[in-house]
Order: C-alpha cells, then sequence, then structure tokens
C-alpha cells in the first residue's frame, strides 16, 4: 500500500474532494492533482455517498471467483505434493492439471519451495538467496559446470532408512562413502554422472574425459567447464592435462560462493531427491544400477523449468533426431 500521506491516498483524496466541495469545478481539481476527471468524479460520488470513509482503499480482490480450482483438486495437489515432494510439472503430470495452476495452488496454500525442504524428513532446513544475476550460455558445450556429490553407502539389506534408525550396524566406522560425479551441460542441462570411490585429481579427469566423449557423441564440444576450487580441479595436474588436450577452458567459482556453479548444484539435489533418497535400496549395488536408468530418464524425457519446461535432448536435437 502507498504511504498514507502521498498524493491520493485518503489524505491526497480529502484535499481534492475539499476543493471539489467548496464550489472549484471537478475538471479543474483533477488538473491540478494530477489525475484524470475520471477518478475525481468516482473519488467525489464516494465522498458524497459515504463521506470520509468512502475515501479508504478497497479490497481489488474479487468477490466471487468462479474458475478458481475446486476444493478437491487443491486437496489432491497437497496431498501429492507432501507425499512425494516433487514439483508442479511431476505433480500436474499425475493429475492432469496445467503446472501453473498446481503452482498457483501451492503458493496460495504457503507450500515451501522444495529448495527449502530436507530431501529425506520434508522439513524446512534450508534459507533461501535470491539474485538477480542469471546467465545462460547460447549454445551446446559452451560451458558444462563439474561437481562432485558425497552418499554413505548402504549396506546389504538396507540402511536405516529401510529398518529405521534403531537397527544400525555396531561398527560405528560405517562403509564408507561413493562420491558421485556430475557435469550438466548450462544451455541444454543434458546431464552425465560416474559413481567412484574418491575425488581425486586422476578421477576427476577421468571423469572429465569420458564426459566430453559423452558430449562429443551428441554432436556438443565441451569448450569450458567451470568448478569449484578443490584441490582436484584446481592443482591436478592430471585434470589439466584433460582439459588442455581436448583445448578445454577451465573457470573456477568465486571462494564460498557455491551459487556461481548452482545450476550442477541443483543437478546434485535433484540427483539426491529423485535418485539416491527416492525410496529405500536394498543394498548399495542396487541403488548404483539405478543412476543410468534416472540419467536417461533426466536427459530423454524429464520437463526442466530452468529451460522453459524443455526437454534437455529437445535443445541438443531440433525433435526429429537432428543436431543443431
Amino acid at each position: 500500500m502507498s504511504h498514507a500521506n502521498a498524493r491520493l491516498t485518503p489524505a491526497g483524496r480529502l484535499i481534492m474532494v475539499g476543493r471539489i466541495e467548496a464550489g472549484r469545478p471537478v475538471a479543474h481539481v483533477a488538473a491540478e492533482m494530477g489525475v484524470s476527471r475520471t477518478t475525481a468524479w468516482r473519488w467525489w460520488r464516494r465522498f458524497q455517498q459515504h463521506g470520509r470513509a468512502g475515501l479508504m482503499d478497497r479490497s481489488s480482490v474479487a468477490r466471487t471467483h468462479p474458475h478458481r480450482t475446486s476444493a478437491c483438486v487443491e486437496a489432491r495437489v497437497r496431498i501429492l505434493r507432501a507425499l512425494t515432494r516433487r514439483g508442479p510439472v511431476f505433480i500436474g503430470g499425475r493429475l492432469g492439471v496445467p503446472a501453473s495452476t498446481v503452482g498457483r495452488v501451492l503458493t496460495r496454500y504457503r507450500v515451501p519451495l522444495l529448495r527449502e525442504l530436507d530431501p529425506v524428513t520434508g522439513r524446512v532446513i534450508r534459507a533461501s538467496r535470491h539474485t538477480a544475476n542469471r546467465y545462460e550460455h547460447d549454445h551446446p558445450g559452451s560451458l558444462v559446470h563439474l561437481d562432485v556429490k558425497k552418499l554413505g553407502r548402504i549396506p546389504d539389506g538396507g540402511g536405516w532408512r529401510a529398518l529405521g534408525r534403531g537397527v544400525r550396524p555396531n561398527d560405528k566406522r560405517g562403509l564408507g562413502y561413493d562420491y558421485i560425479h556430475t557435469a550438466i551441460d548450462d544451455h541444454s542441462r543434458l546431464a552425465y554422472a560416474e559413481i567412484h570411490d574418491d575425488e581425486r585429481g586422476t578421477t576427476a579427469a577421468g571423469f572429465l574425459s569420458r564426459a566430453v566423449a559423452f558430449y562429443a557423441a551428441l554432436g556438443v564440444r565441451v569448450e569450458r567447464v567451470i568448478t569449484d576450487n578443490a584441490f582436484a580441479y584446481r592443482h591436478s595436474v592430471a585434470f589439466h592435462d584433460v582439459a588442455a588436450r581436448h583445448d578445454i577452458q577451465q573457470r573456477f567459482i568465486r571462494p564460498h560462493c557455491p551459487w556461481t556453479n548452482g545450476k550442477v548444484e541443483r543437478l546434485n539435489r535433484t540427483l539426491a531427491t529423485e535418485w539416491a533418497y527416492s525410496r529405500p535400496f536394498g543394498s548399495n549395488q542396487e541403488r548404483a544400477q539405478a543412476l543410468p536408468r534416472w540419467l536417461d530418464y533426466y536427459n530423454l524425457d524429464r520437463p526442466h523449468l530452468g529451460i522453459g519446461g524443455q526437454i534437455p535432448i529437445d535443445r541438443i536435437t531440433n525433435g526429429r533426431g537432428q543436431y543443431i
């Protein structure tokens, strides 16, 4: 709402109707106040009918909403969101309603954004950071984002997510971690990932070499890569050699600014939600075997909101299997 003493808020309207009430022509007063004659007549009539109370702001919300989404559909949207913790595109596809409708329903009921939630429990755990500095390179391969996602390994028979926290092995050292090396093209959002036992420079170098081959098979030449300042990327001779061999320029994010590499950070969170923690796995091998299938779904079938609801492969081809 405007400042209470600004022009044509209640204080300005009272001045205007006071001049009209003194006998001056409405058109002259409207010109002095910088408003149209229609606006001046509207407030003058309201003042005549309701006095000073008629000069108060009124809500612009419609009294009735005949085309509003039914309460039944709204309830189904909220239930499916709570059960699956998925976005408007997924929920809309399941319920047969537009994703924009699902988004409005979630906003209307102030449902927290997925990025603010713990992917396992659904509790709000993250503070959001908003920035207007967004960018996208104009063709595939111009920039590829790289990162590593660390996941605890699953014991045979299932871990605590499947059996509960009360059933845990006595060995407190655990089974160690899987390191998911990920890459995503800045323009198309086409993703590539591998599971490794570490995040050393030689491992990162081998991953980069295979990622370059993956994109090359689709007709995309990797020109630049951007990473954080991890030792494997910043100081590994093997990683630098692979980049130089393929004539790839290296870029690094500013320290403590992970949003600079936000596209791969978002891929890591999507990967964790829709693959790693999508269901309780019975073993680490079972989870690993599910990764290639999920990547195919991500690249070939899953609409991506960051590129206007397109599927990543559609930004590589023209929709008829031909490279653009």
